[in-house]
């Protein structure tokens, strides 16, 4: 029998079935459960054998309302939104296994399979291994509602096909697709899959299921038309479990009173997995008392989820399955930074390079993507940065996800939440503390192995100096390669590390974490640790180092996270330096322009002070800010009391301090010039070519009021 002909078969079952319960509904005949309570199959109830509980969607109607608008997109939004040259758009669903992306899909499909709007409406299964051939029969009896004939070869048939498709108006939903980006068959496969859609009319559509969003994107979608499936509150996901479990089912006022206090005590087990409530939840339905449903509460009711879940994790690369298990010493739902994860990652000897030219840092952000691709990583919102204007993205791991990551992580990584009084593994290698506790110091140093220490909580609860006679104690975790402290809870205004601190030989991240008043003083041995990558004291604003000329000791260093100006000569010797958020240019020996010429590595933002000591065009041409292509925002600072430097001079150092094109947002601070650099004024062949924001601070106010006009399009700020 061929697809077309069961599929019209099954259509017919289920009409007879549904129109058979609809009359025994009626009838109001009793359920027959046999001696232990188990529903049984009778020839007085044709539900039992035949149909599972009915597919109902909860909590979705965000979801589908904005998809079915996008497949609804006049011409102008299409041909905006649509790759060059092609009669379709792409739409996509991208989510975890058994997270309700198919359920959505199905119910957008339905609902335009009623609709006038498509000539064609198809649904094709792809699955991870797929066959052309079988595709394209389905696809031909998708589109023709025919049995699909024996063709001589694939490029017959999809001739064929394309006599089919041609002219029309088409929406095809492609379920479950399967795409590995180290694979370039896979790319080419899923090429070809869709190629006989190209024949369409304009105005066609594709909607894509998929566990990963380089899916949707190898298929060409556009990122604001790869949609995450949503997470389901507690409210409705209780809703929907309830659904599965007791919907329809002929009990008693009060056994139904008690099965809905057990039900809600399994479905907070669950962790709002929708393929969960729906399996569980039809299991419980099958039997409805008391006794059988609080057994099942007791019960791991997870296994057949988290099999599906672990297949997703075994297809992701062996290096990518490491970091995602790193995340499990994390709390549950604690908001993820982009940035701080691929660093850690990077600190712990987790990213392998095969290129010499490949950057650590990128490489660790392919496999951040690659796990929110597989949607392993949720995308939580966005968040405000302490003591900033800037907002950034943070992310989240679903509770299914932080069971799978625990499980695969085993002993290696443990965590240390409120209330916890218990032991710690004498063999753990990642901790995180969530609340300090002093009785934990002494645990703690006997952990030897011990790779990561992250102390979440404020220590606040010692005075100065009894909090400096415990600071040994970390110096004696001689492994640790990453170490995270914050003591935002002081009042001290002083801080000095103790010399002893050169004992940490392997670390690599030391995140301190004080109040923006408190000073930090660095011994000498703090140059010592050769192997340091990144800093990261906050917003401290004052440094002192005991040995400035020796930080070029750390030719490891890769990262600088302060808001305080480093203090020591001669930086541009660190060549491997990616985040340098502060660097003044000073008439002194060490502090000179050119110091930045040669760290084309930095990223992010940088804001270069003291630009009144340029004193040429060709100066300013040493700080090299053309070839700084990762640069996204920069400030350019002359001290406005200064008058040490002419307008004239200031006008030829700003020509000199040409960004690269890929710039986002420049501020300019202190400028006493009357004229426009010529790369502003497009006058040039450089400059950033796609500036967002233009910030100008204390310059002179005919500036702000020429770039007003000149930039008509572009935030210009006075």
């Amino acid at each position: 029998m061929s697809k077309s002909q069961l599929r019209k078969s099954l259509n017919k079952i289920e009409s007879a079935v549904s129109d058979a319960c609809k009359v025994l509904e009626q009838l109001n005949l009793p359920g027959v459960r046999n001696d232990k309570g188990r529903r049984v199959v009778s020839t007085s109830s044709c539900t039992a054998g035949i149909t599972v509980r009915p597919l109902r969607v909860i909590g979705r109607d965000p979801d589908r309302d904005k998809i079915i608008a996008m497949l609804h997109e006049s011409e102008h939004q299409f041909q905006v939104n649509t790759v060059s040259g092609t009669c379709y758009s792409v739409i996509g669903i991208h989510g975890i296994a058994g997270s309700g992306k198919s359920t959505l899909a199905r119910c957008v499909y339905d609902h335009e399979k009623m609709e006038d709007h498509f000539d064609i409406v198809m649904w094709i299964h792809v699955s991870q291994k797929f066959s052309l051939d079988s595709i394209f029969r389905e696809m031909f009896e998708g589109a023709t509602d025919e049995e699909c004939p024996k063709f001589s070869s694939l490029n017959v048939l999809k001739e064929r096909l394309e006599k089919k498709l041609r002219g029309k108006r088409i929406l095809v939903v492609l379920d479950d697709v399967w795409y590995n980006n180290r694979n370039s068959e896979d790319r080419e496969e899923l090429q070809k899959l869709i190629s006989p859609l190209h024949v369409g009319k304009a105005g066609s559509r594709i909607l894509v299921t998929s566990r990963t969003e380089a899916a949707l994107v190898t298929l060409g979608a556009i990122k604001e038309r790869c949609i995450p499936i949503s997470d389901l509150d507690d409210k409705v996901f209780l809703e929907m479990f309830m659904h599965y479990a007791l919907q329809g089912a002929r009990v008693s006022d009060n056994d139904r009173r008690i099965l809905e206090m057990i039900g809600e005590d399994i479905a907070k087990k669950l962790k709002r997995s929708p393929l969960a409530a729906r399996t569980v939840g039809s299991r419980l339905h099958e039997t409805q008392t008391v006794e059988f449903w609080r057994s099942v509460k007791d019960r791991d009711l997870l296994n057949d989820t988290m099999g599906a879940l672990w297949w997703s994790y075994q297809y992701l690369d062996e290096q990518v399955r490491r970091c995602f298990s790193y995340c499990s010493i994390f709390p549950r739902r604690h908001r993820l930074k982009r940035d701080e994860l691929v660093k850690l990652w990077v600190a712990e000897g987790f990213i392998k390079t095969s290129k010499s030219e490949e950057e650590m840092e990128d490489v660790a952000k392919d496999y951040f993507d690659e796990v929110l691709s597989a949607s392993f990583l949720q995308l939580g919102g966005k968040e405000k940065l302490y003591g900033s204007d800037q907002h950034v993205d943070y992310f989240t791991i679903h509770d299914l996800l932080c069971d799978l990551a625990e499980e695969v992580a085993g002993r290696d990584c443990f965590r240390v939440e409120k209330g916890y009084t218990g032991e710690l593994p004498q063999d753990v290698r990642y901790l995180f503390v969530w609340t300090y506790n002093r009785g934990f110091l002494t645990k703690m140093s006997e952990l030897k192995n011990l790779r990561t220490l992250i102390i979440n909580d404020k220590i606040g609860t010692f005075d100065h100096g009894d909090f400096e006679s415990v600071f040994p104690i970390f110096m004696g975790l001689r492994k640790l390669r990453v170490l995270k402290l914050n003591l935002k809870g002081y009042g001290f205004r002083t801080f000095s590390f103790p010399d002893s601190i050169d004992q940490l030989k392997h670390l690599r991240y030391f995140a301190f974490e004080v109040a923006a008043s408190t000073k930090l003083n660095l011994p000498a041995a703090f140059t010592k640790l050769y192997h340091m990558q990144v800093v990261d004291f906050g917003v401290c604003k004052k440094m002192a180092f005991s040995s400035g000329e020796d930080m070029m000791n750390l030719v490891n260093l890769r990262s600088v996270l302060s808001w305080a100006d480093l203090d020591f000569p001669n930086i541009g010797r660190l060549i491997c330096l990616n985040m340098l958020p502060f660097f003044t240019i000073r008439k002194e020996k060490g502090y000179e322009s050119h110091q930045l010429k040669h760290l084309n590595k930095l990223q992010d933002k940088l804001q270069i002070h003291g630009l009144q000591n340029i004193k040429s065009k060709g100066e300013a041409l040493e700080v090299n800010l053309a070839a700084k292509e990762k640069l996204t925002e920069l400030v350019l600072v002359w001290h406005w009391d200064d008058e040490s430097c002419s307008p004239e001079v200031e006008e030829e150092v700003l020509e000199g301090l040409c960004p690269s094109k890929y710039l986002e947002r420049l501020e300019i601070r202190g400028y006493h010039g009357m004229k426009l650099p010529n790369w502003m004024m497009g006058e040039h062949k450089g400059g950033p070519k796609n500036l967002q924001e233009l910030r100008f601070t204390r310059c002179t106010p005919f500036i702000s009021r020429n770039m007003s006009k000149i930039y008509k399009n572009l935030n210009v700020y006075d």
